[in-house]
């Protein structure tokens, strides 16, 4: 949008356009409404955004009173950022509903899925102590088809190399058929049933799976479960 002006319209839709309907802008807006506050975390979220650009972003957002930035660099939603969150949750039930990735296409990330299925780990399903849980997505190139998560308390870490301690669950399964379920286009129970998930380790853990791998925040306002 190089020397982009603006619309040259006072509709309050053009207005928030200016701000929000850049390129990254609102997948910005929707790592912070998420809960992300440093600058490393919120680029986990859109790993293929240039730094240099999320700088940009970022600190446009912040000239408009969308974030602040403190000196420690901390990035915080202000209240016009907070009154957001409805409206990227409305752009996020819109694109499950009516938008769809193809199976075959470049968009299933195996790095975006775990940073974001992190966030929703219902810790107090899991056993008291150390959890840890190792993902294989089979389709995925080799330097992204293994990930962990370690969870200790209400402590959930991703981990990108083996963290050394012995894994309690092995989820086996492809980016493709994960993805979906995750955002709510799928149901977890028959993809078990089918092997399309394969589950080794902890009969308990296993077991409760519907318990600590929440949906996605998209998939739960839409009122999906597991089993639909």
């Amino acid at each position: 949008m190089a020397g982009f002006s603006g619309y040259g319209q006072f509709c309050p839709v053009a207005k928030a356009s200016e701000i929000l309907a850049k390129r990254w802008t609102p997948l910005i807006v929707r790592e912070l409404t998420s809960g992300s506050t440093g600058f490393n975390e919120i680029h986990r979220g859109v790993p293929l955004m240039s730094r240099p650009l999320l700088a940009q972003r970022l600190r446009e957002l912040a000239e408009e009173g969308v974030v602040t930035r403190s000196a420690a660099g901390v990035y915080e939603l202000t209240d016009a950022g907070h009154a957001l969150e409805p409206v990227i949750r409305a752009m996020g039930l819109w694109g499950q509903r009516w938008v769809e990735s193809e199976a075959g296409g470049p968009d299933w990330d195996a790095g975006v899925l775990m940073w974001d299925m992190r966030r929703r780990i219902n810790t107090d399903a899991l056993p008291s102590g150390r959890t840890v849980l190792q993902f294989d997505f089979q389709d995925a190139p080799d330097e992204m088809r293994w990930w962990w998560l370690l969870i200790e308390g209400q402590n959930v870490d991703l981990c990108v190399s083996d963290p050394g301690h012995e894994v309690d669950l092995y989820l086996i399964t492809q980016v493709r058929i994960l993805g979906p379920i995750w955002i709510g286009q799928r149901a977890l129970a028959p993809a078990i049933e089918r092997g399309d998930v394969r589950l080794h380790g902890r009969v308990d853990v296993s077991r409760s799976i519907h318990q600590w791998l929440m949906l996605s925040a998209l998939a739960e306002a839409s009122g999906v479960t597991h089993d639909q």
